[in-house]
């Protein structure tokens, strides 16, 4: 009997780590510090709250369905900051709203692939997108990175074949928090081109960048859609999780074959959200700015307190927008020791081996750490423990 597409994958990783937490009882005097999920846990701002319940009691289009491929004003409105913010040219038609980044992937892959395709993802991967390959019969070709953890476009060339539909990139990184240079991202845009394949730039952390000004110049290239598919996420910069809007940038024709799985998968993208992200769009350029100031500042902090773990044999092989990927020194796998940080040190994280394939034992040394949700002082108290982690 052939195995159903959700039997093609491993365990949603998010979920199976809360269920470590299961009988675990947290002393009031070392409560648990939770590190393990990307994702604000504040509800938005105070005037964006407003505006939604404001949308909510008086427009009442935003109950109704919608179109497919999202607000036409919202659509806009990306279109119209995405060209100033790049310093390209994007155009409404050539910008389509999803039910969160996630989706957004999805979308993607359904239009590039069929069965047996292959997709080349750099690892470290984000395991979301693993997952959507193994239950769409599309493999994962992983890409090694060196010790930088940012992939090279040389060594993903020879990885190509006649099979090969994308090569998928994400940054800042996910799971590692490191920023890809603008001539990596070019590079890899002058591959996909060449061998006549999508580049997939998932750019959800993007407000949390360090760099100022654009961080790529992909968009400034005239004919960028016959290549790039951007992916985006309002759910980080507008704390928007629970609504569930994201983007998808990519050619009109492309466009036409994503509305298709859009349209099957949830008809629109949910429309209170969508008025949310587009009121968050025009009126809380400074609240975002504020937002990646504290995230910088984390960031900071990240390699502030990291001295006395590295005198201890650890090393941060990355950190940026909401993430710091370190190796541990102990001879166990990271797989063990991230369950036995619950109990022994009250802190939940993600082994490394949850962001690779099987068949690689990178990942049995590495951990992520997601510290959208712990501030300069939190960071120090997460520090502290890990020091006094012994096995």
């Amino acid at each position: 009997m052939p195995r159903s597409r959700t039997a093609a994958t491993f365990s949603p990783p998010v979920m199976e780590a809360r269920r470590w937490l299961d009988g675990v009882t947290h002393p009031a005097d070392r409560p648990l510090i939770n590190v393990s999920q990307a994702a604000p846990v504040d509800a938005p701002p105070q005037a964006l709250r407003e505006a939604v319940a404001n949308i909510v009691m008086h427009d009442t289009e935003a109950h109704l369905y919608g179109p497919v491929l999202g607000l036409p004003a919202l659509r806009a409105e990306i279109a119209q900051q995405w060209t100033a913010a790049y310093g390209g040219t994007v155009n409404a038609n050539q910008v389509g709203v999803t039910s969160g980044c996630n989706q957004a992937f999805a979308a993607a892959i359904a239009a590039l692939c069929g069965e047996g395709d292959e997709v080349i993802l750099p690892i470290p991967y984000y395991f979301n997108h693993r997952m959507w390959l193994d239950m769409s019969g599309v493999a994962t070709v992983p890409l090694a990175c060196g010790a930088d953890m940012v992939p090279d476009a040389a060594k993903a060339a020879k990885l190509i074949t006649p099979h090969t539909r994308a090569i998928v990139l994400v940054s800042p990184n996910n799971p590692c928090g490191v920023e890809y240079p603008a001539t990596t991202l070019r590079a890899f845009m002058d591959l996909a081109r060449a061998h006549g394949i999508a580049l997939i730039v998932d750019e959800t952390y993007r407000d949390f960048d360090s760099r100022t000004g654009a961080p790529h110049d992909l968009f400034s290239d005239p004919a960028w859609d016959d290549t790039l598919i951007q992916l985006y996420s309002f759910s980080k910069a507008y704390r928007l999780t629970g609504h569930r809007v994201g983007a998808i940038l990519t050619n009109p024709a492309r466009m036409a074959e994503i509305e298709k799985f859009l349209d099957t998968v949830a008809i629109c993208p949910n429309q209170i959200g969508q008025r949310a992200a587009l009121w968050g769009m025009q009126n809380l350029g400074q609240w975002l700015a504020g937002e990646r100031a504290e995230i910088l500042d984390r960031r900071a902090a990240i390699n502030d307190h990291f001295a006395p773990l590295a005198a201890l044999g650890w090393k941060l092989l990355g950190v940026g927008a909401y993430f710091a990927y370190l190796e541990h020194p102990f001879a166990i796998s990271s797989a063990d020791l991230a369950q036995r940080l619950v109990a022994d040190a009250g802190i939940l994280l993600l082994p490394g081996t949850m962001f690779m394939p099987d068949d690689n034992t990178d990942g049995t040394r590495q951990l992520r750490v997601a510290f959208a949700n712990i501030d300069r002082a939190g960071i120090g108290t997460l520090f502290d423990r890990l020091a006094k982690v012994h096995v």
